[in-house]
């Protein structure tokens, strides 16, 4: 059999499955750490709940992920998690699930991995939205999800560091209302409210346009032009706020 008959034979059964997001449709990647959890306490001992280095290694990820070759218009990152919005009309690799996936979920790990010093990886899922109005709400969902973990997380080791085991300490915390979460902390000296806003909100990253100054080389006069950068931003608002916050990201990545 001749190489270019096996090839054609062989390729079929590769990409038989493969599936591309229709035409239309937004693209919202979620990458997820692998073991996270286990590793930042046991393997790479991160102080619980939050620790500034693992903030900046999340930042640094999700940076190279917009900045990798995709149309990324937004990112946002809250505990092990990024998630990226991609323009509606983005079409590298024909909008292959597979490879989207695959690629986006190598770069983070590879990034995370060589900051780190120490081997992490993630896995990735895509959200296909229909409109605007449901990648408004996805991130609304992510938003207040930042909300409840943190809130959990410092409940959770404020017991810990009080003696609790690890699931006495997480069934406490079951029982808990949000209002009686956060009488809990305030009882034990934590102002929830007065905590960082990236712990209880996550963190964006996203581009912005600013002038970059310089000399003309044929007048000799000062000029100043337009260039595109990443920006962090660790104080997100909340609620109806964050809403109109996220809005004119969707409006970029709709053509």
């Amino acid at each position: 059999m001749k190489f270019e008959e096996l090839d054609s034979k062989m390729r079929v059964f590769e990409t038989t499955h493969d599936r591309c997001v229709l035409p239309g449709l937004y693209i919202v990647v979620r990458l997820d750490g692998r073991s996270f959890t286990r590793n930042t306490k046991e393997v790479w001992q991160f102080d619980a709940p939050f620790d500034t280095r693992f903030r900046d290694l999340m930042l640094d990820t999700t940076e190279h992920l917009m900045n990798c070759g995709f149309g990324v218009v937004y990112g946002y990152t809250e505990s092990d998690e990024i998630s990226l919005l991609l323009r509606q009309d983005e079409a590298t690799f024909g909008r292959k699930t597979r490879k989207l996936m695959s690629i986006l979920a190598g770069e983070a790990s590879a990034r995370f991995t060589l900051s780190l010093g120490q081997m992490a990886s993630f896995d990735a899922r895509i959200c296909e939205l229909p409109s605007a109005a449901l990648v408004l709400d996805y991130f609304r969902w992510r938003h207040e999800d930042a909300h409840r973990n943190a809130l959990n997380a410092h409940c959770y080791w404020l017991l810990r560091g009080q003696g609790q085991a690890p699931q006495a300490a997480s069934d406490e915390i079951v029982g808990l209302s949000t209002a009686e979460k956060n009488e809990f902390l305030f009882q034990n000296g934590i102002n929830f409210n007065g905590l960082p806003a990236w712990q209880k909100r996550g963190m964006a990253v996203y581009w912005e346009t600013y002038q970059k100054p310089g000399i003309n080389p044929q007048t000799g006069e000062a000029v100043a032009s337009p260039r595109r950068r990443l920006k962090r931003d660790l104080e997100l608002p909340m609620g109806e706020q964050y809403s109109a916050f996220v809005r004119p990201f969707i409006q970029a990545a709709t053509p």
